[in-house]
C-alpha cells in the first residue's frame, strides 16, 4: 500500500464469542510486512509493531487500558485514536477496529463516515458469525439481523463445528438476512485470507530485532509443543494461536488478474461491479478511464458490496493502463475476464464527462486532493 494514500479503516464486528479476536490475531500473524493499527474493544489504540506488543504475544486479546466490552466509544475519542494512528511517523498501512461485542456497528460506521481526517477512509464492515451458535445468538440478540443487513463481508466462523447440512442451512439464512450480493466466507479458527481485506507487504523490516511475525511464530511454536493441538475456541472465548495447521488459507480462493492498455468505459465498468457475483470477495487495483476532465488514475477497492474509488496522479512516465486483481471462490474466471474485456473503451476522449457521475458517487472525500508523486 502507498502510505501517502488515505489509510483504510476496516470495522470488525460480531457478538461476544463469535471469534472476532481470533480473526484479528490471524490477520496480525499473517500480515506479512503490512503495518496494522488496531483499535480494540472501543477504547484504546495501539500501533502494532515488532516489540510494542511483545508482552502480549501469548494473549488472545490485545487488551488496552480502559477497554470495556459494554461501552460505546465517544466520537471525539475515536477521532483522536485514529488521528494518532494515522500520523505519518507510524507509517500505518491499514487500521482495524475490533468493535465491542455489544456495540452497534452502524454507529461506528457513521462515526467513520463523518470523520473529516483526510488521512483515513472507511474501508468496509466485516461481521463475524459463530456457526455453532447461530440460532442461539439470533435468539439472544435480535439485532443480529440488522447488523448483517449492513455488513460488507460476513465471516461464518467455526464451520468445523457444524456438519455440511447445517452449514448449508445457515448460509441460506444468511443469504436472506444480508444485503444483495454480500459474500459469506467460511472459516474455522478465524482463518481468512488477509488479502480479502488488505494487501500484504514482503517481510523486509526487522529493525535489528525480532519482527512481530517472528514473535507470533515463536509463541505459536511453543504452544504447539505444549499441547500439540488447536485450542478450544469456546463460545465465550476468542482464542487461537493465529497460525495455520491445515494448509494455506488462500488455497480456497482464486485470484484473477486483468490488465488493459485501453481505457475502460465508466458506465460499463460500474455495471460490471453492480452485477459481480457473491463469490467475488474483493477487487483491488487501478483503473484508467481517460474521460475528459477525469484523466487521473482511479484506485478501486471493493470488499463484498463495499466500493470506493480514489483518484490520484499518475507517476512520472507511468503507462496509463488498468490493472485489477479479483479474489473470489467458486467464480467463473474466464467469464469475469470476458465481462471486463467488454468494458474496454477505444475512444475515451469521446465519452461524455457525465458518464463519470456513477464513479464519482463512490469517491471518498479524502481523495479529493491528489497525493503527491
Amino acid at each position: 500500500m502507498n502510505s501517502r494514500q488515505p489509510i483504510p479503516v476496516v470495522v470488525l464486528t460480531g457478538f461476544l464469542g463469535s471469534g472476532k479476536t481470533t480473526v484479528l490475531n490471524h490477520l496480525l500473524a499473517n500480515r506479512g510486512g503490512t503495518r496494522i493499527g488496531v483499535v480494540v474493544n472501543d477504547f484504546g489504540s495501539i500501533e502494532i509493531d515488532a516489540m510494542s506488543v511483545a508482552g502480549q504475544v501469548g494473549d488472545s486479546m490485545v487488551s488496552l487500558g480502559g477497554g470495556c466490552l459494554c461501552c460505546a466509544v465517544d466520537g471525539s475519542e475515536l477521532d483522536a485514536y485514529l488521528e494518532k494512528l494515522a500520523a505519518p511517523v507510524h507509517r500505518i498501512d491499514v487500521i482495524v477496529i475490533e468493535a465491542s461485542g455489544l456495540a452497534e456497528p452502524q454507529e461506528m460506521v457513521k462515526m467513520l463516515m463523518a470523520n473529516e481526517n483526510p488521512a483515513i477512509r472507511y474501508g468496509g464492515m466485516v461481521q463475524v458469525v459463530d456457526a455453532a451458535e447461530f440460532d442461539a445468538t439470533r435468539a439472544r440478540h435480535p439485532e443480529t439481523d440488522r447488523h448483517l443487513a449492513v455488513a460488507d463481508l460476513v465471516v461464518l466462523n467455526k464451520t468445523d463445528r457444524v456438519d455440511a447440512a447445517e452449514r448449508t442451512r445457515i448460509e441460506a439464512a444468511l443469504g436472506t438476512l444480508c444485503g444483495p450480493g454480500i459474500p459469506v466466507v467460511g472459516a474455522d479458527h478465524g482463518r481468512i485470507d488477509p488479502e480479502l481485506l488488505f494487501d500484504r507487504r514482503p517481510w523486509t523490516e526487522t529493525r535489528g530485532q525480532l519482527s512481530f511475525e517472528d514473535l507470533l511464530a515463536e509463541a505459536a511454536h511453543q504452544a504447539d509443543e505444549a499441547d500439540g493441538t488447536d485450542p478450544a475456541d469456546g463460545a465465550g472465548h476468542d482464542q487461537d494461536h493465529g497460525h495455520e495447521r491445515c494448509g494455506h488459507v488462500h488455497a480456497a480462493y482464486e485470484s484473477i488478474e486483468f490488465v488493459s492498455e485501453q481505457a475502460l468505459h465508466p458506465r460499463r465498468f460500474l455495471d460490471f461491479l453492480d452485477r459481480r457475483p457473491a463469490g467475488l470477495y474483493r477487487i483491488k487495483g487501478f483503473v484508467h478511464f481517460g474521460v475528459p476532465g477525469h484523466e487521473e488514475r482511479y484506485e478501486v477497492h471493493a470488499v463484498g458490496r463495499f466500493l470506493r474509488f480514489a483518484p490520484g496522479p499518475w507517476g512520472r512516465g507511468e503507462t496509463r493502463l488498468t490493472q485489477l486483481v479479483l479474489i473470489g471462490s467458486g467464480t467463473d474466471g474466464p467469464a469475469l475476464l470476458r465481462e471486463l474485456e467488454a468494458c474496454r473503451e477505444p475512444a475515451p476522449r469521446q465519452v461524455p464527462p457525465e458518464s463519470m457521475w456513477g464513479v464519482l458517487r463512490y469517491v471518498d472525500r479524502s481523495a479529493d486532493t491528489p497525493a503527491e508523486d
